[in-house]
């Protein structure tokens, strides 16, 4: 038994109101509850000492006492109309999670509101929708993978997540479909107390399945948030999944998001991380190649300043051989905000062939901006291509010092600078509307102008 520190309040939580929650939620979530709080009661939060969680206080993140709506009361925020994103000639289908409800367009159609809700352009077998309601209706197709890869990760974030979520965005591709439009689903917090939110998402792709998935999270109020998030995505044989996740949010948001991966045979995986605006940010990549001849290509830009911090781990297992994963993450420090990198490669026993590449690029445009990096393999298999680098520096003096003299002012040399150090992350973003848009996001980051997506109505 572990000595209680912030874990005592949710273990009292859950056991108080173990049937409230059990009652605003669904079988297929309930099921795994009980074992999931059991697994939190042994382990604890992680501390600073374990190797994964070495760069970020979770204890500290998560000893405030945060609301919840465990009671599912409805949030009056009507989305459609709050949110216009203005990523041009985008096109993609909308959807919406306010905290952690998923927020159907029909549900305002019945009261009269004509909503331009995408989900009708879908193709035939496509199903996208709230996990709760599905499983409540007739039991969605795969859910039984439900908490699968999540359940044996022995993370005790990802485990009070399983305890307290209340309901999921179900997302399941069927054999050969392709979805040409990409789904693009708005995380928005709204609430007018401190408030903590438990999202979940499930997506399965199956054999020959096509899939481009934007995530995008906002606040839309002035409060203390705390999210936690849990992703599992099922990536079949042949099948190709990009996987989009930006943040603006902002200073007073505490995000912790963990993403598990499962690629078989030949399948594709394009999975994106982008942090523009946010407080204390902690994203974990847990993904596992599980048939050969697959291959994922991981990307991570970073935009931090004044006291913002953000934390990158990743574990990438290849279990077969012939598999290939490149990653590359890069970080822009200013102020005293503080950056961590980890990232681990393990190729086990017979993986062989495997190709791997993993890159950590930083600048601290400070004294005072820290960055932590550790890249690391671990390989027990003799015929492989891996390596692995980082570095950590600051401006080249003497490029700043050629645009000065040439009449380049200081500033906006370092803001160019900058620009074109973090666009190569950027560039290999297979999007190209959301591509195109990064780049003037990016750059209005550095210039200190940007505090919320051009046409956003949010934050107002």
């Amino acid at each position: 038994m572990i000595t209680l520190g912030s874990e005592k309040q949710y273990i009292d939580l859950y056991k108080q109101c173990r049937t409230m929650i059990h009652e605003h939620s669904s079988d297929v979530m309930n099921s795994v509850r009980d074992e999931a709080f059991e697994r939190f009661v042994s382990s604890g939060f992680p501390t600073r000492k374990q190797e994964r969680y070495k760069y970020t206080d979770i204890q500290k993140l998560f000893a405030p006492d945060y609301g919840l709506n465990l009671n599912r009361l409805t949030i009056p925020v009507d989305p459609y109309k709050a949110f216009r994103c203005d990523v041009p000639n985008l096109s993609t289908s909308l959807y919406f999670v306010v905290n952690d409800m998923f927020y159907r367009g029909e549900k305002l159609e019945a009261r009269g509101e004509r909503i331009p809700h995408a989900s009708a352009k879908l193709p035939e077998g496509v199903i996208i929708g709230s996990l709760k309601e599905l499983s409540s209706n007739s039991s969605p197709l795969n859910s039984h993978l439900y908490n699968q890869l999540a359940g044996k990760a022995n993370d005790a974030v990802t485990d009070l997540n399983t305890m307290l979520a209340q309901d999921g965005l179900y997302v399941y591709v069927p054999k050969n479909i392709k979805v040409d439009r990409a789904i693009q689903v708005i995380n928005i917090l709204r609430s007018d107390v401190d408030l903590m939110v438990n999202r979940r998402v499930l997506i399965v792709l199956e054999a020959g399945a096509e899939l481009k998935m934007l995530f995008c999270d906002h606040a839309a109020d002035d409060k203390n948030f705390l999210a936690t998030q849990v992703i599992e995505a099922y990536v079949g044989e042949n099948a190709s999944l990009d996987l989009y996740c930006l943040e603006e949010t902002h200073h007073k948001n505490v995000r912790v998001s963990n993403v598990y991966i499962d690629q078989q045979r030949d399948s594709r995986v394009n999975h994106n991380v982008i942090t523009l605006h946010n407080g204390v940010t902690r994203n974990k990549l847990d993904l596992t190649f599980s048939g050969e001849g697959a291959e994922c290509q991981c990307y991570g830009c970073v935009i931090a300043d004044k006291h913002q911090h953000v934390d990158n781990n990743t574990l990438i297992t290849h279990k077969v051989p012939h598999c290939t994963s490149n990653e590359l993450y890069k970080y822009v420090l200013d102020d005293k905000a503080v950056g961590a990198f980890a990232g681990r490669v393990l190729v086990e026993h017979g993986a062989q062939k495997t190709t791997s590449q993993m890159t950590n690029q930083n600048l601290t445009a400070t004294k005072e901006a820290r960055m932590f990096t550790q890249p690391m393999l671990e390989i027990y298999a003799d015929d492989v291509k891996c390596a692995h680098g980082s570095t950590v520096g600051q401006l080249n003096d003497a490029a700043l010092f050629y645009m000065r003299q040439r009449g380049i002012s200081l500033e906006e040399a370092k803001v160019l600078l900058q620009n074109a150090f973090i666009n190569e992350v950027i560039d290999k973003m297979q999007l190209e509307p959301l591509r195109d848009r990064l780049h003037y996001l990016v750059e209005k980051r550095f210039r200190g102008e940007l505090n919320k997506c051009k046409g956003c109505q949010l934050c107002k």
